[in-house]
């Protein structure tokens, strides 16, 4: 697959046409806001527009390698909805503009000084910069992803044979996050105290159904050393015991999904372990959309709310339109070269540092998988998360190429911290959690 790198400003001019005319302007509103001075545009791929296999030769320069051949194969159309900025949290902008200055890298790969809250580097990235990739990877790490503190609750996961449509299993869990450090929205601000552990991040899984799961649990904390190796806990509830996951286990098939503890949220490892290289600045179709106004699926549907409905082939393909938008592709290779894949190539969207699209190699070079997380403005989605400044997660696809087979989500995320309590995240609780 030939990927076609642009830099920023030879994009910005010949696919916007609007660069020249942009005023000098702080690194930090430049980072924010991508799309001040006008919105990209492009011959063909206009809002309302349906690529298919018999036009997508005419928007192949806006999509991802994976994406071009998923069109061209038949197993999914792309519905192109309107650019919009995804605006983020005031507060979680302004203590960039207040930090930002002041944090540098660190000698080796995973250290970082000087940070307090916001962006680390809002600068615009350059090929000319060997460590534009990692200044990337902590921004994405810092970035404000269900902020301090949000849950999807509930979270539904579909296994489905890509090749005949089956559906083999359904997988339904509660999923919580909570930031302690580098806070900016909840109080208390910055951090949480105690923190005697010194963490970061905390994530929380429970499965809730099928029963042969049910009350399953895994727990991950996350320091804020990126060097110090997380710690990762699984409970078993046929076993009713706690057992610590060993580093190798997190890339093993988590409950014999597509996915890895290491994919969950594009990436869920340690900055350290991984080379990232930055592979230049790019135009294209991302999964960013309005829930409200998408095709909704009477599955799983709650009184307040229904969830993304899933098509194309196998069902694996969320049903939803595509913004173009401005992206910086970054090279993921493992540290480790006893890891089970060779590579990913990340696709960050530039407004929000997300990695929406990942596309992830097996050890011989070959795409495996590919991985669509589908985020909805917060405005167009539950009441709670109106006005939030946080990009809702609202589907995800994890595609194994090789085996025709697919995982796919449906999330009902809210941005409310009453829903992720402290306590929720303690080794203690998992025997006792209800």
């Amino acid at each position: 697959m030939k990927i076609h790198i642009i830099a920023a400003l030879a994009v910005a001019v010949a696919v916007t046409g609007f660069a020249s005319a942009a005023p000098a302007a702080d690194v930090v509103d430049d980072s924010f806001y991508p799309y001040k001075a006008g919105l990209p545009a492009h011959p063909f791929v206009k809002p309302g527009v349906t690529i298919n296999a018999a036009n997508v030769e005419q928007a192949k320069d806006v999509l991802d390698g994976a994406a071009y051949e998923w069109i061209k194969n038949g197993w999914y159309e792309i519905k192109v909805g309107a650019t919009e900025s995804f605006d983020l949290l005031p507060s979680y902008v302004e203590a960039t503009r207040k930090n930002h200055a002041d944090v540098k890298l660190g000698e080796k790969l995973g250290e970082i000084s000087g940070f307090v809250a916001g962006r680390p580097f809002p600068e615009e990235p350059s090929i000319s910069d060997p460590r534009a990739g990692e200044k990337i990877a902590w921004n994405f790490k810092y970035g404000i992803n269900w902020g301090d503190s949000a849950a999807i609750y509930p979270f539904y996961w579909t296994y489905r044979n890509m090749a005949s449509g089956s559906v083999e299993r359904v997988i339904k869990m509660n999923m919580h996050f909570l930031n302690f450090t580098h806070r900016t929205k909840f109080d208390p601000i910055p951090n949480l105290d105690p923190n005697p552990s010194q963490m970061y991040r905390a994530i929380y899984v429970k499965v809730l159904e099928p029963q042969d799961l049910a009350d399953t649990q895994l727990l991950i904390h996350r320091y804020e050393d990126d060097t110090k190796l997380d710690s990762a806990w699984l409970y078993l509830g046929f076993q009713r015991r706690v057992r610590k996951l060993s580093t190798g286990q997190i890339t093993d098939a988590f409950l014999g999904s597509d996915l890895m503890i290491e994919d969950l949220e594009a990436y869920n490892g340690r900055i350290s372990d991984m080379k990232w290289t930055f592979k230049g600045t790019r135009f294209i179709l991302m999964p960013y959309y309005h829930h409200n106004e998408m095709k909704l699926a009477e599955e799983h549907a709650e009184p307040d709310y229904k969830y993304v409905a899933f098509g194309g082939k196998g069902g694996c393909f969320p049903d939803i339109t595509w913004e173009l938008r401005k992206v910086y592709e970054v090279e993921v290779v493992p540290v480790d070269p006893n890891h089970p894949i060779s590579k990913r190539v990340m696709y960050f969207d530039a407004q929000t540092m997300f990695s929406n699209r990942t596309l992830t190699y097996d050890r011989t070079g070959k795409l495996w998988k590919t991985f669509t997380v589908g985020k909805s403005h917060p405005d167009y989605h539950l009441p709670v998360n109106k006005g939030s400044g946080i990009g809702i997660d609202d589907s995800f696809t994890m595609i194994d190429m090789q085996s025709q087979h697919c995982t796919t989500g449906q999330f009902k995320g809210q941005v409310d911290p009453q829903l992720s309590p402290a306590s929720r995240f303690a080794v203690d609780g998992l025997r006792s959690a209800n």
